[in-house]
């Protein structure tokens, strides 16, 4: 390892040095050799493989299938959306020599893949009878950053993308709906992340959408991260990509399109949430170990014992693992289990053998706890539930503590100014006032609630007649 526990900064007093320390102590990730780019070490990757699992199956019951698209789209295809390029030409990698040779037309790597699925859409699609059309990608994409920070801003990074193809506006739209309720519904009760639902400025949205939704959640130090978007794309990419169909009277339309994507910027989000001074915590669903065995030594009757303790709880379905390593002390295997955020650790020494019961302890809490033996599998369930459930409500109280409803500009500068979070103020919808909030506080738009209803109020900024009331935040 890099670090040690006692190699790493408090992670109240400096949030960014302590991320960038414990990512790498724990095992998550390295460095790349090329600039801000980054290698998923195992334990890292097999926390994306289980957001991916459950992704994937709620995706699958949705009636979408799994397909790949190139990662090299030539750069004719990424102009064809105007708004759509714009949005994206300052992160774009281009590719302009292959083989030895100047390249006839420039080839974009991939930052996201709606140009190059449409063109084949533009192909696939003639009638009603091949609608809808849907397709999700697993995929990696290429977007230029200037400032990398480990899972939430990479050259490279991971996701899954969804494209979406119907006959009619109503049924494109229940869709946006239903992926950004399913990213949701992921986030809070996989990663145990609360946050907002709710729908994207003018300004903030989707280059080339009508709409977009998103999720948003509150780290500790008082910044947002965005979780997840679903965007309707209207009839945008369909009129310049010329995807049409003729419906069922005979009359020839242009469909109505969605897209819609989750990355590996998800845990960063999980990691920041839920770690503490001593390192990772991480929500039972999503710990690629759930619970670590330690024999007090490594004598045969001890470890005889910790195999069938082993066996009994995979057979119920827990992820588990023994530390039988011989070189490393029982303090030392204590602290780098802590460090890895396994969220329950299991101690066998000779009293537990003779006595047949178990004393374990809770990383969330570090409560040890001693019971028999035959109890285990029940106990292990309960309390696996009790840290998930845990984990949620204390990042739900960090939520609801730390958004603030505010009427004037100058309590919306001072919070802002000071411990952040999420503001909820009257806004007019004005781009020249959402640019002169972001240009003096750092803070934009987040979004306005799904269920967020019509009121009467006055602009933060200008004092002009306001509609509603958005939520504003400093953004990662």
């Amino acid at each position: 390892m890099n670090f040690t526990k006692r190699d790493l900064p408090k992670k109240s007093e400096n949030l960014s040095d302590w991320y960038n320390k414990v990512i790498l102590s724990a095992e998550l990730v390295d460095h790349g050799p090329a600039k801000g780019t980054m290698i998923y070490r195992p334990y890292g990757f097999a926390i994306w493989e289980l957001i991916q699992k459950e992704l994937d199956r709620l995706i699958k019951e949705k009636g979408i299938s799994n397909a790949y698209f190139p990662l090299f789209i030539p750069e004719s295809l990424i102009k064809k959306e105007e708004s759509h390029i714009k949005g994206f030409s300052p992160e774009l990698a281009v590719v302009t020599i292959g083989g030895g040779e100047a390249l006839e037309e420039k080839l974009v790597i991939r930052p996201t893949s709606e140009t190059i699925i449409y063109e084949a859409y533009s192909r696939w699609i003639h009638s009603w009878r091949d609608l809808p059309l849907m397709i999700n990608q697993w995929a990696n994409v290429v977007r230029w950053e200037k400032r990398a920070y480990p899972f939430l801003r990479t050259t490279e990074f991971l996701w899954q993308e969804g494209h979406t193809a119907h006959g009619n506006h109503e049924e494109s739209s229940a869709l946006v709906l239903w992926a950004i309720k399913m990213y949701a519904q992921v986030y809070q009760e996989l990663l145990a992340l609360p946050g907002y639902l709710g729908r994207k400025s003018e300004s903030e949205k989707f280059a080339g959408a009508d709409l977009t939704l998103t999720y948003e959640c509150l780290m500790p130090e008082g910044k947002v991260l965005q979780n997840g978007t679903s965007h309707d794309l209207g009839q945008n990419f369909s009129k310049t990509f010329d995807i049409k169909f003729q419906d069922q009277e005979n009359k020839t339309d242009y469909v109505w399109q969605t897209s819609w994507g989750l990355s590996t910027r998800s845990i960063g989000g999980l990691i920041m949430t839920h770690g503490d001074d001593q390192g990772l915590i991480l929500p039972p669903r999503l710990a690629p170990i759930q619970i670590i065995i330690l024999p007090v030594k490594l004598e045969e009757k001890i470890l005889g014992a910790c195999r069938i303790i082993k066996e009994s709880l995979e057979r119920a379905g827990t992820r588990v693992k023994i530390d039988e390593l011989e070189t490393v002390t029982l303090g030392s295997k204590i602290n780098t289990w802590e460090l890895r955020g396994v969220p329950l650790r299991i101690e066998i020494g000779s009293k537990e053998v003779e006595n047949k019961t178990v004393t374990m302890a809770r990383r969330d809490t570090g409560e040890k706890l001693n019971f028999p033996i035959d109890q285990l599998v029940e106990k292990v369930s309960e309390l696996l539930n009790q840290i998930q459930t845990n984990l949620y409500d204390r990042a739900e109280k960090f939520l609801q503590d730390n958004t603030k409803e505010v009427y004037t500009y100058d309590e919306f500068k001072k919070i802002m100014l000071g411990e952040r979070g999420f503001v909820s103020a009257f806004w007019c919808e004005s781009e020249q006032c959402e640019k002169m909030i972001k240009e003096e506080t750092k803070a934009s738009t987040r979004c306005l609630l799904l269920d967020a209803q019509e009121q009467q109020g006055l602009c933060i900024y200008c004092q002009k007649p306001a509609q509603h009331q958005w939520l504003f935040g400093q953004a990662y």
